[in-house]
């Protein structure tokens, strides 16, 4: 053996050396490992990409098919009237609509984990894009209220010379481009959906799906409330057929019912009772499909009725040339060749897309889990944000806005027997039909009538109202939420809205926990139980034992509350009352006669010394509850130790009981034991009840010992 000074310092190297060398080469070796791309990763890969690969082929044809091609036809009947009908609130021609609930379906069918969601267009989904586009239009100086009639040439979607006179130079592929107020509305709008889209893969692929947990229900429903009443108010112009400037930016809804009552006087009377006849008859046909909705297979298709009985009265009866009221106009065949979405537009849309992408995700997956847990199975929330994030990014190309599922829809897929995604197919298929042969027959269709659908469509939404006093009843901070959620989406705007939302939901959490409920607990007579002395009657407060408890985690925003509550549930401020003793104690000793026993107020010192100690601390003890303080940062676990202190000074004990393990483990690192633990069986207890026992032990011991 080398017993050189030297020999040591040079097997330290190389072994160090050679640690450093092992090590490299485990994180190398995998490194590569997880970077290597063998056969049967780039195939599950490809599978988790494309759930449909997994079960399609595990496709239970003879139990599934029947239930999945009734669904679908359904589905696919409702789809078309509401596809024709949600244009009204996305500013853009019915054929759009019918573009992207046909492509919504067949991409969600590839790539969603949910097998009953209903992905398609969206009302609350299609004013957000009708906002921005009608923003958008205003500010490249086109008339957003130029209500000429329908071109009755060849239905060319570009051809806008007849649709508006203004026109905005668009920069496409390095060329400028003459775009009219069609054109450039679609064009804002496919910039918007894809932007919105690229949010949501992004969000997938950096796990950001848990953005989705900070809104609440209560918001969520505030949120679409609110934004009811905005669509609401969007369509009373088209049910009374009045031409008043669609109101845009903050305060939408004031302006718009201000306009509309200072242009009633221009209501068109054709309008007005063709409405008042389709309200009539949906909100009926929806009333009775509810009430007896377990006696129906399927609901009715009231909507298409409403549509085609609509169509051929205003066709036959030359409504708009004789009564000047207004139609959907030309619906052509066919698709549009893809185009890419212009940069120029996502770069002034880039901050408009992002609520629209939390708003697309949050429905999509709280519907997807509904479904999942109502028929016992798992969705995969990641997979959910691709699927969603690409129903917008390649229907973008092709001349389609953006997408969400859709409750209604939902609700109605899963009553008619649907199994699997194969029924969104069938109504893409349906969808699809209308596109090729059927559309040019709603030349006719009175927009009152997609009106109507539209508003008896809000039902539910609406009828959240009527369900505050019991929201109040249960919560009355969630009805808090709900309140001004749906205040600011209706009366400032749904951007501003779902903005307020969040932070007030927010907000509602922090000052829950910076002032929550505190208690002084009594115990249960004849139990080892103890509870809130101002929640229930008949319970008996221990001797000399005071028990708090504190129903949250202590940290740095509520120690202040904590400390305060403490104190005046205790009736006792350590701080004060040694602060009052050491005040007594220097009158005593400024005394100016030495041999005089009396002090100044004739007692004896003995006597002074006995009313050091003020009659109010009828307790020995103090019992901290902590079985809801889910942790402690550093400052609560100073905070604990400050009033272990400053109550020891006055001798009473502080007792610590039902902490978790996250808080004993805080505790513990922070000192609060001392050294190596010592005093931790003096401290801390497993309950309540043996904290007590405990603190009875010490004041008779200490009886015993004054005795």
């Amino acid at each position: 053996i080398d017993l050189s000074p030297h020999a040591p310092i040079f097997e330290g190297s190389n072994s160090s050396l050679l640690g450093s060398t092992n090590v490299q080469g485990i994180m190398l070796a995998k490194l590569r490992k997880s970077c290597s791309c063998t056969p049967r990763k780039l195939k599950n890969l490809v599978m988790d990409f494309f759930p449909v690969l997994r079960w399609l082929p595990k496709y239970q044809c003879k139990e599934y098919i029947w239930g999945d091609i009734m669904s679908g036809l359904v589905i696919g009947i409702i789809l078309v009237p509401q596809a024709i009908a949600y244009s009204l609130l996305a500013g853009l021609k019915p054929i759009y609509s019918l573009y992207t609930s046909f492509f919504a379906n067949i991409i969600y069918f590839l790539m969603g984990t949910s097998r009953h969601v209903s992905v398609g267009i969206f009302s609350l989904i299609s004013l957000m894009v009708g906002q921005v586009v009608d923003r958008e239009l205003l500010l490249a100086g086109f008339d957003l209220n130029d209500d000429a009639p329908p071109a009755l040439g060849d239905g060319s979607l570009w051809n806008d010379s007849q649709l508006n006179t203004a026109a905005f130079n668009l920069t496409i592929g390095g060329t400028n481009v003459e775009c009219g107020k069609e054109c450039y509305a679609i064009g804002i709008a496919t910039a918007l959906t894809f932007v919105a889209g690229v949010y949501q893969v992004l969000m997938g692929i950096f796990r950001l799906g848990f953005v989705s947990m900070y809104l609440s229900e209560s918001m969520l429903d505030g949120f679409a409330t609110g934004a009811s009443l905005t669509i609401l108010t969007a369509q009373v112009k088209y049910l009374i057929g009045i031409k008043i400037p669609r109101s845009q930016g903050q305060g939408m809804l004031v302006i718009t019912w201000i306009n509309i009552f200072q242009n009633i006087s221009q209501a068109n009377l054709c309008d007005v009772i063709t409405s008042a006849i389709c309200i009539v008859v949906l909100v009926t046909a929806k009333e009775l499909g509810d009430r007896y909705k377990h006696k129906l297979k399927f609901p009715l298709p009231t909507e298409l009725v409403v549509i085609v009985v609509a169509t051929l009265v205003s066709h036959y009866g030359n409504l708009n040339e004789v009564y000047a009221s207004s139609v959907s106009g030309v619906i052509p065949t066919g698709f549009i060749p893809p185009k890419v979405p212009c940069f120029d537009l996502m770069l002034r849309v880039a901050v408009d897309a992002l609520p629209l992408a939390i708003v697309s995700f949050a429905f999509t997956v709280s519907l997807s889990e509904m479904c999942a847990k109502k028929y016992a199975y798992t969705i995969r929330a990641n997979q959910e944000m691709f699927a969603v994030g690409f129903c917008n990014i390649i229907p973008s190309f092709f001349h389609s806005f953006a997408t969400s599922a859709a409750l209604a829809k939902t609700l109605v897929k899963t009553s008619t027997g649907c199994q699997t995604q194969v029924s969104g197919v069938i109504s893409a298929m349906v969808v699809l039909l209308v596109l090729l042969f059927l559309a040019p027959l709603f030349y006719s269709l009175q927009k009152c009538v997609l009106a109507c659908i539209i508003i008896v469509s809000l039902r539910g939404a609406l009828r959240k109202f009527r369900d505050v006093p019991v929201r109040y009843h249960v919560n009355k901070v969630d009805t808090l939420v709900w309140v001004i959620t749906m205040s600011a989406s209706a009366l400032i705007s749904t951007e501003i809205g779902l903005l307020v939302g969040i932070v007030f939901s927010m907000l509602c959490i922090i000052v829950r926990t910076q002032r929550p409920r505190t208690a002084l607990l009594g115990q249960i007579q004849n139990t080892s139980f103890y509870e809130d002395d101002l929640e229930y009657k008949n319970l008996s407060s221990v001797p000399k034992v005071k028990i708090f408890r504190f129903e949250a985690p202590l940290y740095y925003a509520n120690r202040n509350y904590f400390l305060k509550s403490l104190y005046r549930l205790t009736d006792l401020d350590p701080n004060l009352e040694a602060a009052r003793r050491k005040k007594y104690e220097k009158k005593e000793q400024q005394q100016p006669k030495k041999g005089d026993h009396t002090t100044a107020n004739g007692l004896d010192m003995g006597e002074t010394t006995v009313q050091l100690v003020p009659k109010q601390i009828d307790f020995q003890a103090i019992v901290v509850d902590c079985s809801s303080i889910s942790f402690l940062d550093t400052t609560g676990v100073n905070t604990l130790k400050e009033i272990l202190k400053d109550y020891k000074e006055l001798n009473i004990s502080v007792l610590l009981a039902c902490c978790n393990p996250s808080v004993i483990d805080s505790l513990k690192r922070g000192g609060y034991f001392g050294k190596d633990f010592g005093s931790m069986q003096e401290l801390l207890f497993y309950s309540i009840h043996n904290a007590v026992q405990f603190a009875k032990d010490l004041n008779l011991s200490a009886d015993c010992s004054g005795v």
